[in-house]
């Protein structure tokens, strides 16, 4: 029971911000009028989530997280990491393994977001 049902993203510009996770992932971004900030329902092929603007200033860069980091399942890593880049993210942390487990790699969106990907692979090492 005590699992994550729900993931948030802030943004000082949502609709960026949905654009590039869009473009990357491929998830479904529809804007929640009724709801009393700037709001997106985010939907995906497994959890879902909101992306909502941000109430506070952005995080400076190289200052760590100020929140939950979310790891993404992707099928080919090389191929999700060039699409990040091209979308205007930067790495944060470079592709690593995690041996007999999967491949990992941390990146920093438009908005100083950091997140992870993953792709799984019991040969990595």
């Amino acid at each position: 029971m005590n699992t994550i049902g729900y993931f948030e993203i802030q943004s000082s510009d949502p609709a960026r911000e949905a654009e590039f996770y869009g473009n990357v992932f491929g998830w479904t971004f529809i804007k929640e009028p009724r709801v009393p900030i700037e709001y997106y329902r985010i939907e995906t092929n497994g959890i879902n989530g909101g992306l909502l603007k941000r109430p506070a200033k952005v995080p400076p860069t190289e200052c760590g997280t100020n929140a939950f980091v979310n790891s993404i399942q992707v099928e080919n890593f090389d191929k999700t990491g060039a699409l990040i880049l091209k979308n205007g993210g930067q790495i944060a942390l470079p592709k690593f393994a995690i041996p007999g487990r999967c491949w990992q790699g941390y990146f920093i969106d438009q908005d100083n977001n950091t997140f992870g990907i993953f792709e799984v692979d019991s040969q990595a090492k």
